[in-house]
């Protein structure tokens, strides 16, 4: 995989798991690879996307663990993350 690629993968697994150390080295490692500030930012969100779906999952999760009943009976599969 070539380091543009690899970088922006990064940056959006950074964002996902708010960690900035890793964001902060990323972006840095992602710039001398030559990713602009608008690849980085969609990158960014992409990680922020998934973030809120898994988020939105073990809400649900919560319920079936006290409850017993589960959350998401019908519903599409997949997290929620829009992908």
């Amino acid at each position: 995989m070539d380091d543009h690629s690899k970088e922006l993968i990064a940056i959006g697994a950074s964002a996902a798991v708010n960690c900035r150390p890793c964001l902060e080295f990323h972006w840095r490692e992602g710039r001398a690879a030559g990713i602009t500030e608008d690849q980085a930012l969609a990158a960014a969100e992409v990680g922020l996307m998934v973030a809120r779906g898994a988020a939105a999952k073990t809400k649900g999760y919560v319920g079936e663990v006290i409850t017993g009943e589960r959350a998401d009976e019908g519903k599409a599969q997949g997290c929620g993350c829009g992908g």
